[in-house]
């Protein structure tokens, strides 16, 4: 038997490059030299941060931020994308809206297939990622193995962020990126429940988002305050686990629940983690996320 090396246990990572037309898309890959079991993972970031902040974080002092370490660490292989406009993938006059990031996906899903030999990945999604990733998971329903909705929103109604959000409505449908700064950023982990996150993890966060630039696209922002819903349950067949922070404000769960209901099949859970916000991933109690998440997506390994 071969024996096992702490290296073994540090996930290594790689990246790689999908095409969509004149887009490149930077894709990351994190997982164990070992190989690993079950589909590959693959995490989509939300409206205002890309990928590398959102999932792959390094915080000064503070260990076992990374979501991407701690599944590659479970046996995973892990993977994320920046989407169009966003992080080291080409910035382009698109507003980068939610059917912009499932085409998105198509490129990247097809280059994991092609890097892995995989037919099918096990997506998550976070905030306005969770809606990519839905509606993903609808127009492909046979490219997905296991779908989780973190922070997801299904018709807006009862939101009280996207009621706040609307009142920049003129301006997303006026223009295609929307300015970000360190408080912004900063204050996408006070908005809901000051203390949930602590202070250098948002310090960290806009350290790392803001070298890519001061602007994002707004299209995820008039989707969700213009045009919900933009996701047809009914249309969704994989196994779905939607979970959310217990002080998330993105949605209520009235709305929840509903889309919920409507989905088809009887393989879904639902759960509300608490002392958790809208980025449960970069939370002080993170891992009750995590391992929730470990739990649904190996429960018939």
């Amino acid at each position: 038997m071969k024996a096992v090396s702490e290296a073994d246990h540090v996930p290594v990572g790689e990246e790689h490059w999908a095409q969509k037309g004149d887009v490149r898309l930077f894709l990351w890959r994190k997982r164990l030299a070992e190989p690993t079991m079950g589909p590959p993972l693959l995490l989509v970031h939300g409206s205002s941060l890309s990928a590398l902040p959102s999932y792959d974080l390094v915080v000064p002092g503070h260990p076992d931020y990374s979501m991407m370490d701690w599944f590659a660490r479970e046996g995973f292989d892990v993977w994320t994308l920046d989407h169009e406009g966003y992080g080291r993938s080409t910035v382009t006059e698109s507003n980068a809206d939610i059917a912009c990031g499932v085409e998105d996906l198509r490129a990247a899903v097809l280059l994991i297939r092609n890097v892995t030999g995989t037919r099918k990945l096990s997506l998550y999604g976070l905030s306005s990622g969770s809606l990519r990733a839905a509606a993903y998971a609808a127009a492909e329903p046979g490219s997905v193995s296991h779908l989780v909705l973190d922070a997801f929103v299904y018709t807006g109604e009862g939101s009280p962020t996207l009621a706040k959000r609307k009142e920049g409505l003129e301006f997303f449908r006026t223009h295609n990126r929307r300015p970000i700064d360190r408080e912004f950023i900063k204050g996408i982990f006070t908005r809901d429940k000051p203390g949930t996150t602590e202070p250098a993890v948002a310090e960290a966060v806009a350290e790392a988002q803001l070298v890519f630039g001061d602007s994002v696209p707004t299209g995820t922002y008039l989707d969700m305050t213009q045009n919900l819903p933009v996701v047809d349950p009914r249309a969704i067949r994989a196994p779905t686990f939607i979970v959310r922070g217990e002080h998330d404000g993105i949605a209520s769960m009235e709305d929840l629940l509903e889309f919920f209901r409507l989905l088809p099949g009887n393989d879904k859970q639902i759960a509300v983690l608490p002392e958790l916000a809208h980025s449960t991933q970069l939370g002080v109690y993170r891992h009750r996320m995590w391992e929730a998440v470990r739990a649904f997506l190996r429960r018939d390994a």
